[in-house]
């Protein structure tokens, strides 16, 4: 199970490695523009920047799996970014859904191995703490 958890980290953060380093070098050919809402939603990202926040902080996660630290962190700013495309692929160009389901299992995998650093959010109820 460890050897799993290794890959599922390291192949995790290669893809976002490769993806945000992309943003800012564009080294992979980009697909022609898609249409409809799509379209308009990707032209809305690029023209109002928001996608270098969004490459930066890919770049950013990708690091600290990859060199094993902060790992939790690293998870936990991936995880909207993770959301955001699921449903982009799901609800507007689902040609990309694929490599977005293996990402989103991917990341499941090493939130499964680090879980306890998130028990506090994961809590229904918080005992009652009187006044100090």
């Amino acid at each position: 199970m460890k050897i799993t958890i290794v890959i599922a980290r390291f192949l995790l953060g290669l893809i976002f490695l490769v993806f945000g380093l992309n943003g800012f070098f564009h080294f992979i050919p980009t697909p022609p523009p898609p249409s409809g809402a799509a379209g308009q939603f990707v032209g809305a990202l690029v023209v109002s920047n928001y996608l270098v926040v969004v490459f930066l902080l890919q770049f950013v996660s990708a690091v600290l799996l990859l060199i094993n630290r902060w790992v939790p962190l690293a998870l936990t700013l991936l995880a909207p970014i993770i959301v955001n495309i699921l449903l982009f692929h799901v609800l507007m160009a689902p040609s990309g859904l694929a490599l977005a389901i293996v990402v989103t299992v991917l990341w499941i995998v090493v939130f499964l191995s680090v879980r306890s650093a998130f028990a506090g959010l994961l809590q229904q109820r918080l005992p009652a703490q009187g006044l100090r």
